[in-house]
């Protein structure tokens, strides 16, 4: 059998740059072109429609792709193989099977053999293409191969003599390869009745943990953004070359590119959904774009920076994410692009096609996506669908404002805990799927919040004051009303008769209605261990009602009930005097009942301090006080505070008052800052604009907060009240909170002692509570 061009050739292609996946996916895109092939043909199909990749076991292995797809005679499957040919439509297919298939072979090993049969058939027919016997002739050795049921059908595609450095991943890498295929054909996988194995196990798509239809954010308090936005804009259709894909001028009979005469109409449509995810992440988000079903690009996130057509060259902005960017994002979404060209690695699109450039117009419009900014930028608002969603979700604080789960406490969001549900949903555990579990954790947070504030604006009444409650704060309670395990009244137990019968309920009981009188506490319900002693698998749930016991009948704060083996359900009773009073945490109660069992399970020689200590560092992570995280929050919220501080002075239109307040020594560091960022000013224009305040001292924008309260509160970068409350004792209080969180925030150091981080890491939380909504 004839291919062509000669085996140099053939071996040059072999040295284009091609990841192994890429290699494989080549193979695969062809199995799959077949199968919708048939579909979109209604032809009857037996068998079901499967592509198997088995994997070499050794470097002296084989790879072997095969599909149950229709075959191909004689003359197809020599075109098939040729370098160069491409029998498919390049707007329809996945696959280029000519260039495509020898670039991936030719990566992947020097020796590949095709066979290939059609239901009927007497037997399989293929070709051998070896690299090193094959001359200048063109010709490869035919293969027949006798058939054992003449029902088979289908495509084999055995590759030998592989690379060694290929051969080595694939056989270590089964699983990194199911799981990125996974992704590449999440789309596919889910909506055709295709099913992809690799070294025999199924590959699972990939699929988007999203917020459901029905969930939404209300911005501005005045309008409603779904967490979900369809997207579904049909455009002109247009004259396209079904062998090169370039689109063609009106009337155009004749391909310009190629000088094809396929040129055919074809339909131009930006289709699919942007969302919300239900965890925040620093790489998983942005925007998967596909073509005929095969994701082009994943987490694509170019679509989030605005260049200014006005500006200086390279002026690209990024939007998204601006607040406490280190922490990343989570607008998501999917977007067919099937009209689009892509560049032949299918790793990008043709960015600089027409038809790319106006799909991210119709997804993200033309100016900046906030509403200040695109009126700073002298556009009108942005009311694309990502401009939606960006003003809707730009912020990460914990409640219903923004969708995001929080702490039970009401400390603030839980991000690492609801990343590890998000491990759990890709993992197919049924109480993930849904995002009851999410929106539960935010119900939670805002019901301690209610909590909070009415505990707060309790306890600034005067006239309802509680005497006992206030002398109880002070810890001067007379010890007989002091609450503790020694002191307590005796327990009456559900089901026990107050007229003195034995009626007790049973443990199995009580624990079913602790079980009924409990909601899931997040930020502990994971594995606690640590490798030198083990784990133990952990549902935590915060008590909702009524007061936790132990078989005693004594109260405590925490409850351990043991299922299977060491997987434990947590009860945590955050009303306990140890808790609400003395403001212990309950992550370090519940370690110490945990350490007490691995101890005696382990035989373990250390003591019940160093399991705690041990299983601290090692399953909670997050609860560390890390200097260079807290300064970097630190300093993001700053950097948003300064641009609305300095947009909110140019506003009053007398920024030379702000600027009076800097001291020389002020204004030599922001002239400084300002040079070493290249903005070149003189000092006296300084004041004609307030940009300055971008690079003034941090502690200047405390200094500036006290000394013009009005051009910063009510609304305009704080929430606090000013100019609407009459008492100055009430002003100045309402100020003073502003400014001793932003002290907290200006003063942060790398050498902070970590009571001085944990102070700044719970200012930072409380200040930006105290921001106001955004326009």
């Amino acid at each position: 059998m004839k291919i062509t061009p000669s085996a140099r050739v053939l071996r040059m292609l072999g040295e284009i740059e091609f990841d192994e996946w890429q290699c494989i996916a080549e193979l695969v895109d062809n199995s799959l072109d077949d199968f919708t092939e048939i579909l979109r043909a209604g032809i009857p199909w037996a068998g079901g429609y499967h592509v198997s990749v088995h994997l070499p076991s050794s470097p002296s292995g084989e790879l072997v792709v095969k599909d149950t797809g229709q075959g191909m005679d004689r003359d197809r499957l020599e075109r098939a193989v040729r370098a160069g040919w491409s029998g498919n439509d390049a707007h329809d297919k996945l696959g280029l099977f000519g260039m495509g298939f020898n670039v991936a072979t030719a990566r992947l090993g020097r020796r590949t053999r095709v066979l290939t049969t059609r239901q009927g058939d007497p037997e399989w027919i293929g070709v051998d293409i070896d690299l090193d016997r094959i001359n200048d002739d063109f010709e490869a050795d035919d293969i027949v191969e006798p058939k054992a049921d003449p029902n088979e059908h289908g495509t084999r595609i055995i590759i030998s003599r592989l690379k060694a450095e290929r051969a080595i991943w694939l056989s270590k890498n089964g699983a990194n390869l199911r799981n990125h295929l996974g992704g590449v054909y999440s789309w596919i996988l889910e909506n055709r009745p295709f099913e992809l194995t690799i070294g025999g196990i199924r590959v699972k798509p990939v699929r988007h943990c999203r917020w459901s239809d029905d969930r939404s954010v209300l911005y501005n308090r005045k309008e409603r953004i779904p967490a979900y936005i369809e997207i579904d804009t049909k455009l002109e259709d247009g004259l396209a070359c079904s062998d090169c894909g370039e689109w063609q001028m009106p009337g155009q009979r004749e391909c310009e590119a190629c000088g094809s005469s396929r040129v055919t109409v074809r339909e131009r449509r930006v289709h699919g959904w942007l969302g919300i995810q239900r965890y925040l992440d620093k790489k998983e988000f942005g925007i998967d774009f596909l073509r005929n079903g095969r994701k082009i690009l994943r987490w694509d996130k170019r679509i989030f920076s605005w260049r200014n057509p006005n500006g200086e060259l390279g002026n690209e902005e990024p939007e998204y994410p601006v607040e406490l960017a280190h922490q990343g994002g989570r607008i998501i979404g999917e977007i067919h692009l099937d009209h689009v060209p892509v560049a032949y690695q299918k790793n990008a699109f043709e960015y600089d096609d027409r038809s790319w450039r106006s799909a991210i117009e119709i997804l993200r419009g033309v100016g900046p996506l906030l509403p200040q900014r695109a009126k700073e930028a002298g556009y009108a608002e942005n009311h694309s669908p990502l401009a939606r969603l960006v003003k809707g979700y730009r912020r990460n604080d914990a409640g219903e404002r923004y969708l995001v789960p929080g702490d039970p406490n009401g400390k603030g969001p839980i991000h690492a805990v609801t990343r590890a549900w998000g491990r759990e949903f890709q993992n197919g555990k049924a109480e993930y799927q849904s995002d009851e579990l999410w929106w539960q954790a935010v119900l939670d947070y805002e019901a301690a919040k209610r909590g909070e504030k009415a505990g707060k604006a309790e306890a600034s009444t005067p006239d309802g004051a509680d005497t006992a409650a206030v002398l109880e704060a002070l810890g001067v309670v007379p010890s007989s009303e002091a609450r503790s395990p020694a002191t307590s009244a005796p327990t009456t137990f559900a089901g026990e008769a107050t007229t003195g019968t034995s009626s007790r309920e049973t443990r199995q009981e009580r624990i079913a209605r602790y079980m009924k009188d409990s909601t899931v506490y997040p930020t502990l319900t994971k594995s606690l261990g640590c490798p030198e002693i083990g784990y133990a698998q952990v549902e935590a749930r915060r008590l909702t009602a009524g007061e936790l016991v132990d078989d005693n009948g004594n109260p405590t704060p925490v409850l351990l009930d043991q299922r299977r083996g060491m997987t434990f359900t947590a009860f945590l009773d955050l009303e306990h005097v140890v808790l609400k009073r003395f403001g212990m945490d309950p992550a370090d109660l519940l370690l110490v009942e945990l350490a007490v069992l691995l101890k005696v399970r382990n035989d373990c020689e250390w003591s019940h301090s160093q399991i705690i200590a041990a299983i601290r560092e090692s399953s909670l992570p997050d609860t560390a006080l890390d200097p260079q995280a807290v300064g970097a929050e630190a300093q993001e919220l700053l950097a948003n505070i300064r641009q609305r501080m300095t947009r909110a002075v140019d506003a009053t239109g007398d920024p030379e008052r702000a600027f009076q307040y800097l001291t020389p020594d002020e204004l030599t560091s922001t002239e400084i800052a300002m040079v070493a960022e290249g903005r070149v000013a003189r000092t006296s224009d300084l004041g004609t604009k307030a940009e300055f305040l971008l690079h003034v001292p941090a502690l200047f924008l405390v200094r500036l907060v006290e000394a013009w309260p009005e051009a910063f509160m009510d609304g305009l970068v704080f929430k606090g009240l000013h100019e609407g409350v009459n008492s100055l004792g009430a002003r100045r209080l309402s100020v003073a909170r502003i400014v001793g969180y932003l002290a907290d925030l200006a003063t942060v150091v790398p050498a902070s002692l970590p009571s001085q981080l944990e102070r700044t890491r719970l200012s930072i939380r409380l200040l930006a509570d105290e921001l106001s909504e955004e326009q």
